[in-house]
């Protein structure tokens, strides 16, 4: 079973008709603008890490406070993906060099502009995306310090951030003694993207186990049951909500993935509801930008329209199989609000004003995992 989120390299290249100029342009604008900055003067060489965000004029880098393991493992699977594995290996010691914990195991959520363990928590999102980059650097290059760390950092996420009925806490002690937050439904996610990209790369059908059992927690805990969609705290906690953007990504990792787990789980027939919740009700009819957060009736709490969210809603489209010129034009709205001949816009208010202008480190993940899914 092949997962649509690898093999990105394949998607970059193939005779495009009129009606993929769209996609082109795109994808030619991140080989030819984006992977650069975070290639040359968005990386720290002397420190190889990437700097957590540039500045759009002359992508000048920010004063760096930290640097954080998930925005390094990020960074290890686009460069893995695009086949620069060089870039790619030093990304690779450098995670292992500045972010694990040798004494307690696990990773360490950041290190301070010196490389010295600054937040020292353990956060179960940290562990999702080593072990997700990992295991496509481990699929690419055959590394077999890859492979292992894949598997460790399963071990310690199943027996470390476990709640004991079937979930697991968003945030641990450094030492994994106590919880510092419960289950949230963003690690969540990232973790079934984890387990998909590990079960490619290893073959191993242990992660077949982890992702079912995932996946039944969070229909049980955190699916909507009036509208389908998984909500970002557990159902009946205080101030939920609910991101449009995550619908989509969820709907892409559920019908794109193919996997019967989710099936099983029910999350194939809630997410496909959830979809048109999210479509309905979280995008701009004007803008057809994608809003931060609705509550549960879908109401617009939230109306910061974010690039990531504009990325999964391109991806869920384009799984979902939508006419071509309605894709195209989606595309358009896409490119001509979010980005720029230097780069990308982070966010911005519903009247189109810029609400963050610099660019991190980590939207490149978006961007790839976005443009891969699109049609050839």
């Amino acid at each position: 079973m092949q997962n649509p989120i690898t093999h990105f390299a394949e998607h970059w290249r193939g005779t495009q008709s009129s009606s993929q100029s769209g996609i082109a342009e795109i994808r030619a604008h991140y080989l030819n603008v984006v992977v650069p900055i975070w290639r040359h003067v968005g990386f720290n060489a002397a420190m190889g890490l990437p700097f957590e965000a540039v500045a759009p004029e002359y992508h000048r880098p920010l004063p760096p406070k930290r640097y954080r393991a998930m925005a390094c493992a990020r960074q290890l699977f686009v460069f893995s993906e695009i086949g620069d594995l060089a870039h790619a290996a030093t990304l690779f010691a450098s995670l292992r060099r500045y972010f694990h914990d040798g004494q307690n195991g696990g990773w360490f959520y950041s290190v301070d502009a010196n490389g010295a363990p600054l937040e020292r928590q353990k956060d179960l999102y940290t562990h999702a995306f080593v072990v997700f980059s990992c295991a496509h650097y481990a699929r690419i290059s055959g590394a077999k310090a890859a492979f292992d760390i894949v598997d460790e950092t399963a071990e310690i996420i199943g027996a470390r951030f476990a709640t004991g009925d079937g979930l697991l806490n968003a945030v641990v002690s450094e030492d994994f003694s106590g919880t510092q937050t419960g289950p949230l439904q963003n690690p969540l996610m990232h973790l079934a993207e984890a387990w998909l990209a590990a079960r490619e790369a290893t073959d191993d059908s242990t992660y077949d186990i982890r992702l079912a059992a995932l996946l039944e927690s969070v229909a049980r805990t955190f699916v909507d049951e009036d509208t389908g969609c998984i909500a970002e705290l557990p159902i009946g906690s205080r101030n939920n909500r609910i991101e449009p953007g995550h619908q989509f990504e969820w709907f892409f990792l559920c019908m794109g993935s193919n996997n019967p787990a989710f099936d099983s789980a029910g999350l194939d027939r809630q997410l496909a509801r959830a979809f048109d919740f999210a479509e309905r009700h979280g995008v701009d009819a004007r803008s057809g930008a994608v809003y931060a957060a609705l509550d549960e009736s879908g109401s617009v709490i939230d109306n910061t329209q974010r690039i990531w969210a504009q990325t999964e809603y391109l991806r869920a489209l384009a799984t979902r199989g939508v006419a071509a010129d309605v894709l195209g034009a989606q595309i358009e709205r896409y490119r001509v609000r979010f980005l720029h001949e230097r780069g990308w816009i982070e966010s911005r208010s519903e009247d189109g004003t810029v609400s963050r202008a610099d660019m991190p480190s980590t939207t490149v993940y978006h961007l790839a995992t976005a443009y891969a899914s699109l049609p050839r």
